[in-house]
């Protein structure tokens, strides 16, 4: 805007005079960003209308009162990303491409005292590098950073990445972090970091320093758990070693490990990289229990854990064993996520060909059903489970798993496909062709499917919140405790002889099926206050009055919804034979009804409504 427009929307407004630089700012070809429409330019300044003329990524030739823009908008500055990635495009590309820490410090020079929060840094480059390129390139970007002496990183999101006025090193910024730190698990972090880089440089005393600390942390600190102890005993021993130190410090880290019953909540909190460590020092700790004890690390192993457990195995000749551990688990139904997905990954390996040859069957696609069904029961969010992804991913995986199946067993997995609370409905649809292409037969199943998903229920609202009511019950109470009491039985041994886990199993899989059926039929259901019955003929919300034809007994029934029936009262569902026979017909029309071996005729006398009587 030019100096007269400015000046004639401040004698119209002269609260405006403290906002004149914005106001001037806003002038034709600058960029800005909208709190709601987001980045854009301004074009022109329409002064009859007192308008600017903004074209935004989704909204050209925008008009907008400049008075209103002072609070919403802010222009930029020439020389911020967001400008540069439209003024210099091949500049911001190398820099992102070359050298993610050089586009941080032009990023921090175009704010005012050349920092900005986290926040703000990652919201500029989301857009500057791409929502879909973002978040892989910053995971690269955030080690060059780091690294980078002209920048102070921070701890958290709410803190600022800072441009320094003098650059120091890596070291000397871990060195300072580490002196001002009390906090055990952060002087840890900062002494794994430190010995990435000790080696470029000579600084022996700051590193006894460090290691005097990390003692510290390690055996006197009661703000970290027993992993983060044993791994910052570990790093202490690292630091020792560098230092050409051979005195033993206390706790040893074949003490912290010294109790096999906590091995599996060590093994859960370890980083990934120190997992294959863990495994030595069991070995080394424990010579003779050792084997035992990481099979029972691999039955309860997840992510990257249970690859560093199966090649431990193997690489200490104990893969027949680990192939009859793994086919007598699978007997036992006691896979489990993780293991079932190293199988499959794995299955094409020339190196664990014999060790999962066995184990490629039907009998592993319905392990694979359960787990994911089961994982999908137990998770509060709608986070991904990777085995129903890799089952949609991996084209080859249902044929692999159904190359010696018959077609009964191929239908039943079908079934329990349908059934499966893991996929959605179009993923069921696309993995159902697979099992069409092997089995045609299996088309069937699915037009049988879709006609029942097709037909309402109509109930009524009270016994709809019963039916609710029984689905919580079981999703939120039985099924948990259920799984509690298959965990507490398993540890009693023996799966085989061990009649409470069986027990526990059959009560497993009689749940499953009544939370299945009850979400089939809830999900059919239509609520109904029963207002539309009709007069001319009974329907659903009826009061019929009937004569048994061959005693001539009178007797009224109410037909309501599928979910109500007070045989003592005579209300009836309407699914019910009788119900379905009486649905349709009018007074003085006599009706068959068939219950078991037994048959009736009865001759409608009189119709009312229900919703009339309440």
């Amino acid at each position: 805007m030019n100096s007269e427009a400015v000046s004639a929307l401040i004698a119209k407004n002269p609260s405006l005079k403290a906002s004149k630089a914005k106001i001037e700012a806003m002038e034709p070809g600058a960029y800005c960003v909208h709190r709601s429409w987001g980045f854009g330019q301004i074009k022109s300044y329409d002064e009859g209308a007192q308008r600017l003329i903004i074209d935004f990524k989704d909204k050209s030739n925008h008009p907008m009162d400049p008075v209103f823009c002072i609070s919403t908008m802010e222009v930029l500055p020439a020389n911020h990303l967001l400008v540069r990635k439209e003024t210099d495009t091949a500049k911001i590309t190398e820099l992102i491409a070359e050298n993610p820490a050089q586009l941080i410090v032009e990023a921090l020079e175009s704010y005012e005292n050349n920092a900005a929060t986290a926040i703000e840094i990652e919201i500029v480059l989301t857009q500057v590098v791409g929502p879909d390129k973002f978040k892989k390139w910053w995971s690269s970007a955030r080690k060059a950073i780091a690294k980078d002496p002209r920048i102070t990183v921070p701890e958290k999101k709410t803190e600022c990445y800072i441009l320094r006025e003098t650059p120091i090193s890596a070291e000397d910024e871990i060195l300072e972090q580490f002196k001002s730190t009390r906090s055990a698990r952060r002087r840890i972090a900062l002494a794994v970091e430190l010995l990435d880089t000790a080696t470029k440089k000579d600084i022996k005393d700051e590193l006894n320093e460090i290691l005097s600390g990390v003692v510290d942390a390690v055996r006197d600190s009661n703000q970290i758990d027993s992993a983060e102890r044993l791994y910052g005993a570990a790093v202490r021993d690292d630091l020792a070693k560098l230092l050409g130190s051979t005195e033993e410090q206390e706790p040893t880290q074949a003490s912290l490990i010294a109790e096999v019953r906590d091995l599996a909540g060590i093994a859960e909190n370890i980083p990934v990289h120190f997992q294959r460590r863990y495994l030595d020092l069991i070995n080394t700790t424990h010579p003779i229990e050792s084997r035992d004890i990481i099979f029972n690390l691999l039955k309860v192993s997840q992510g990257k854990f249970t690859t560093e457990c199966i090649n431990f195995l193997v690489e200490h000749d104990h893969a027949a064993e680990l192939a009859a551990a793994l086919k007598r688990w699978q007997t036992e139904q006691n896979l489990r996520a993780p293991v079932l997905l190293w199988i499959v990954k794995n299955r094409h390996s020339k190196k664990f060909a014999k060790l999962l040859n066995d184990l490629i069957t039907p009998r592993l696609l319905s392990a694979i059903f359960f787990a994911i069904d089961y994982e999908a029961l137990q998770a509060s969010t709608t986070r991904r489970i990777p085995l129903a992804d890799i089952l949609s991913d991996d084209t080859d995986l249902i044929a692999d798993l159904l190359s010696t199946a018959d077609p009964e067993t191929a239908r039943d997995l079908a079934n329990t496909l349908l059934l499966n609370q893991g996929f959605e409905e179009l993923t069921k649809k696309s993995l159902l062709a697979r099992f069409i292409k092997i089995f045609p037969k299996i088309q069937s199943l699915v037009a049988a499917d879709a006609e029942s998903k097709d037909e309402q229920l109509l109930v009524s609202r009270a016994s709809h919140a019963r039916k609710r009511e029984e689905y919580e019950t079981i999703v939120s109470k039985k099924i948990p405790e259920n799984s509690k009491a298959i965990a507490t039985a398993r540890e009693h041994g023996d799966l085989k002889e061990n009649s409470e886990y069986k027990m526990a199993k059959q009560d497993q899989q009689v749940l499953m099926s009544q939370k299945t059926s009850l979400e089939r039929d809830l999900g059919r259901a239509r609520i109904t206050d029963f207002t539309d019955a009709s007069m001319d003929q009974a329907s659903v919300g009826s009061i019929v009055e009937v004569k048994n034809v061959a005693n001539g007994q009178v007797t009224k029934y109410t037909i309501l919804g599928a979910w109500d029936g007070e045989p003592d009262k005579n209300i009836i569902s309407y699914k019910t034979a009788l119900g379905t026979a009486i649905v349709g017909k009018k007074v003085g029309e006599t009706v068959n009804v068939k219950s078991g071996t037994n048959e009736e005729d009865y001759t409608i006398l009189s119709l009312a409504r229900y919703v009339d009587t309440l």
